[in-house]
């Protein structure tokens, strides 16, 4: 078929983006920097996160993404278009696009997503759920009557999902994920210390020593942020026991995110995942002691997916090479033409 393959995990956080025949060819963070009153582009990706909280006033700094879905249809836009044209070039012939996202959006929100690609430069997309790809791109077989529970925990949600015989037969979506993880240190850091950091130094605290469970020996990083009553720059040590501390709260809501579902699957499903246990992507899978914190919590044995960042970016190029996978679940590619968008004046 013309056209090259792409499958894109487009998170709140990041854009993973799978490339038939080459794999995994670009991870960026969903960040634009505009020039503030215009419409004309600083940076995008990289680039553009190490703007964040330093841009000067004639700067815009935006995440067009929120909670997993487009919050800024122009500026997503602008950023899709970009990364597409960074890896087609000057291709006469459009990609074929598969897109992730979050279990339960609603239709205008799939409608979206599908809008924002296709004006991108897709030259038909279709639209494939986070677990199922996240399960796919760990190497799960997911076309036997046997039911496995994924957590994909993001940047902006938590999914979870029971899936069996290549669909998803129950989910629910939360909205505490990667980015609550940061506020939550914010938070603490406020409220404990009197100091205020910004979100890159809340993300650095939370890889360096964040940990869902507590660590066997506690461990201190120094970080700086600026005096809250005063406002002058400080220096201040934070400790691995006290982001346990700030985390607890968002690891609940995950955790009670899991229960609901274990408690609506159907009892022979449940026996599989009882048997098979719960499988873990996303960047939040990272976290030290994800795995151990939701077995203690639920009674069910936990594991963490190879390369879990890039599970559900992998999943969607194995979705364009077997499209039985897509068919199973209603999605067929779409062109622009064919879809009856609500933002086409738009554009």
């Amino acid at each position: 078929m013309l056209g090259k393959g792409i499958g894109i995990d487009l998170g709140t956080t990041s854009v993973i983006i799978y490339v038939t025949g080459k794999g995994i060819v670009l991870n960026e963070p969903s960040v634009v920097a505009l020039y503030t009153g215009y419409e004309k582009v600083v940076a995008i990706g990289s680039s553009a996160s190490e703007m964040v909280g330093k841009n000067p006033d004639s700067i815009t700094v935006i995440k067009p993404m929120n909670d997993g879905v487009i919050s800024d249809l122009s500026i997503t836009d602008k950023m899709l278009r970009y990364y597409i044209q960074k890896i087609c070039g000057n291709s006469i012939f459009k990609p074929r696009v598969v897109v992730c996202m979050p279990s339960t959006i609603t239709s205008l929100e799939r409608r979206t997503i599908l809008d924002a690609v296709t004006a991108a430069g897709a030259g038909s997309a279709c639209l494939i759920e986070e677990p199922l790809a996240g399960a796919i791109g760990a190497g799960l077989d997911i076309s036997k009557p046997y039911g496995t529970l994924v957590v994909d925990i993001g940047g902006g949600t938590t999914d979870v999902a029971v899936i069996t015989m290549g669909s998803i037969a129950i989910s629910h979506s939360v909205k505490f994920a990667g980015n609550k993880f940061d506020q939550a240190i914010i938070k603490f850091v406020r409220n404990k210390k009197g100091i205020i950091i910004g979100e890159r130094t809340a993300e650095e605290i939370k890889k360096k020593i964040g940990c869902a469970v507590p660590r066997p020996v506690e461990i201190a990083i120094n970080a700086k942020g600026k005096d809250y009553l005063s406002g002058m720059p400080k220096s201040f040590e934070i400790t691995s026991d006290e982001v346990y501390k700030a985390l607890r709260y968002p690891l609940r809501k995950i955790c009670d995110g899991i229960r609901e579902v274990l408690e609506d699957t159907p009892p022979e499903l449940a026996a599989d995942i009882a048997s098979q246990g719960v499988l873990v992507t996303g960047g939040g899978a990272l976290l030290y002691g994800m795995a151990d914190m939701i077995k203690k919590r639920t009674g069910v044995e936990t594991v963490i997916a190879d390369d879990p960042i890039n599970c559900v970016a992998r999943g969607t190029g194995i979705a364009l090479q077997d499209s039985s996978i897509l068919e199973n679940n209603g999605y067929n590619f779409t062109s622009r033409d064919e879809i009856i968008g609500l933002y086409d004046e738009q554009w």
